[in-house]
């Protein structure tokens, strides 16, 4: 059969489906937190849940930019899924069972730091700014490397203000592409 002949794939294609098969397994790995279990690290998974509900609620304009390799566009939207939109913050989270001692903590009156302490993880540093039990900003660095692919990303947030997402990543094969969303909100 002519078109199952491998000498007729590409290889964009076998890296394409690649990466399709690794991206669907991972999101499709259950949620590994306990039913009751003490979390260890602050609960980025619950406070970004709770601010898309009421970011939902309050259904803002956003003044969102969008970048990809320096080219910029910029329109006023309103975002319908909150929980999507803000989906890295979400991933960021660090409380699993099984990275209970993989960060460390440096604590203040003020901020949080989370510190990975070894470079297999992705989420690599954590800083939160508190007002007291107020969140004030919070900035996330995640880094990824395998055979296929590395990636960087700085995660801003500033509660009823500004989000800003930074991406870096190079695909082999393919190159290096830039990346910059962000959103800001109207000032009350």
């Amino acid at each position: 059969m002519y078109w199952c002949n491998p000498k007729n794939i590409s290889k964009a294609a076998l890296l394409g489906g690649f990466l399709l098969l690794i991206s669907n397994l991972y999101s499709c790995r259950p949620d590994n937190r306990q039913s009751g279990a003490k979390l260890v690290y602050f609960d980025l998974k619950a406070f970004f849940r709770a601010d898309s509900a009421r970011l939902t609620k309050l259904n803002p304009a956003v003044i969102k930019t969008v970048t990809h390799n320096g080219v910029t566009e910029t329109k006023t939207v309103h975002i319908g899924n909150w929980n999507q939109e803000l989906n890295l913050f979400i991933q960021s989270d660090i409380n699993r069972p099984a990275w209970k001692n993989s960060y460390t903590v440096s604590t203040s009156d003020s901020a949080i730091v989370y510190r990975a302490r070894t470079p297999e993880l992705k989420t690599r540093r954590i800083i939160i700014k508190k007002a007291g039990d107020k969140v004030e900003w919070i900035l996330i660095y995640n880094h990824t490397k395998n055979l296929l692919y590395e990636t960087n990303e700085k995660l801003s947030y500033f509660p009823d203000s500004l989000y800003l997402i930074q991406k870096t990543q190079h695909v082999k094969l393919m190159g290096r592409n830039d990346y910059k969303v962000q959103g800001t909100l109207p000032k009350r």
